[in-house]
């Protein structure tokens, strides 16, 4: 199914997990793609990765740290350069940090946290809706998490951050939603990426695939997710068929958030 042909789409953290297996998505569907990263080497390897499962896909790579204001503005413009127009935004680039207590945490990594969580996703939207305003046409997509929709233990800045992406992609479909511009959010739960499989090593060093499988046995699916299931929920709200869907978070989370009343 080619319904992204001639759609060009940016994608922030886009070597790895969530970010990466969008792109595979959307190339299999024909998009052009505008991936960006902070690590050239990972980069340019889901570049491989993606021309293999695709080959002649249009793929721009750019080197940016998100939370550069200047070198958000770069990406954007060097994606006009190659495409001519942006029609997908999916704001996916985020860090966790670390876990420890509210009044432990090292606040030096919590302004990293809100730099890259928040700032990142903000720099996109300020410099990407406007090229979609002259288009009169956008699709954006913000990475919250299960974070974003509720508490999570020893995550004060990951949490704080992602409520306000929940919060930001609100105020965008309903600022932008007359240009034709729709913004949704996604809220993931544990999808096996390698930033989920990192906590799982700060939980427990020891034995981390103990942890996964005590963490699963609280969701109703009792297992965690794929990062390909993500990928499909995301294609869609960036297709043409999400033309009314707009200023939601939606939990992609195996029915867990369900369990916290709050979504």
């Amino acid at each position: 199914m080619k319904n992204f042909e001639n759609k060009t789409i940016i994608i922030t953290g886009a070597a790895m997990g969530l970010g990466l297996a969008t792109a595979k998505e959307l190339a299999s569907r024909g998009a052009n793609l505008s991936l960006v990263d902070y690590n050239e080497q990972a980069l340019q390897e889901a570049k491989k990765e993606i021309l293999t499962q695709s080959p002649g896909a249009d793929i721009l790579t750019v080197v940016t740290d998100v939370s550069n204001e200047e070198a958000v503005k770069h990406y954007v413009a060097e994606t006009v350069k190659a495409f001519g127009r942006i029609d997908g935004l999916y704001n996916n680039a985020g860090i966790e940090g670390k876990q420890a207590p509210i009044t432990e945490y090292d606040v030096t990594i919590f302004k990293k946290v809100i730099d890259i969580n928040l700032m990142g996703v903000y720099y996109g939207m300020r410099y990407v809706i406007p090229v979609m305003q002259k288009q009169q046409y956008g699709r954006i997509v913000n990475v919250a998490s299960v974070g974003g929709i509720r508490g999570v233990l020893n995550q004060m800045p990951y949490v704080a951050s992602k409520h306000a992406v929940s919060g930001m992609t609100k105020n965008a479909a309903l600022e932008y939603g007359r240009d034709g511009i729709i913004s949704n959010a996604i809220a993931p739960g544990a999808i096996l990426t390698p930033m989920v499989a990192e906590a799982f090593k700060q939980v427990n060093p020891a034995d981390p695939a103990a942890a996964e499988k005590e963490y699963a046995q609280h969701n109703p699916t009792k297992r965690l997710g794929l990062p390909v299931e993500v990928a499909k929920v995301v294609a869609f709200l960036l297709s043409e068929d999400a033309s009314y869907l707009n200023g939601q978070t939606i939990a992609i989370d195996g029915g867990e958030s369900n369990i916290y009343g709050n979504v």
